[in-house]
């Protein structure tokens, strides 16, 4: 870490990325439409998504007064991630009698001096950046095609739990008649 002239200091903090779900980027090539010779319609934007690497790590050169949202929003753009920054969340990760401990960051929490008051050890203070997971959904950080897609999963889980429950009760009427067939009268 380096102090500046204005009191302010300025160092790197290394940032583990632990994603579980695809992140998106920009396509990287022109994808052909599916009527040679049609351009694609205005305002449809092309892109790619994939996992990254399990253990990808990244080292950020940033400021002190640099708030936890700019650090998710610089490592973004270290990757060309085109989702939405409030899908991720960071978190600080501390090792103590074996047992590891996540915290996740609010948005105005400062990194480089969590990192400065922690010490040097990574076992005291690292950071990983993850999915956010609130437990509510926001919404406004999905694209329409993606809540689209949402709402087609949905209705397939419904249409088979529908028709498991079908099956079921049709079986059961079917016992009950083969019951009171079987079943002498008086």
């Amino acid at each position: 870490m380096s102090l500046n002239k204005d009191g302010s200091y300025t160092g790197f903090i290394k940032v583990q990325l632990k994603l579980v779900r695809p992140v998106s980027v920009p396509a990287t090539k022109r994808v052909p439409s599916v009527q040679a010779g049609r351009p694609h319609p205005q305002g449809v934007k092309r892109r790619t998504s994939f996992y990254l690497p399990k253990g990808t790590v990244k080292h950020l050169h940033i400021l002190s007064h640099t708030r936890a949202s700019e650090v998710i929003d610089a490592l973004l753009r270290k990757f060309t991630v085109i989702d939405n920054p409030r899908k991720f969340a960071l978190f600080e990760r501390s090792e103590k009698d074996e047992q590891v401990y996540l915290r996740k960051l609010g948005d105005d929490e400062q990194p480089l001096r969590l990192r400065l008051l922690a010490g040097p050890s990574e076992k005291v203070l690292s950071f990983v950046l993850k999915e956010n997971e609130t437990g509510e959904v926001n919404w406004d950080a999905f694209t329409l095609p993606e809540l689209h897609n949402f709402l087609l999963i949905l209705q397939r889980e419904e249409e088979e739990h529908l028709r498991r429950l079908r099956h079921r009760y049709a079986r059961c009427r079917q016992k009950m008649q083969e019951a009171l067939a079987t079943r002498m009268p008086g």
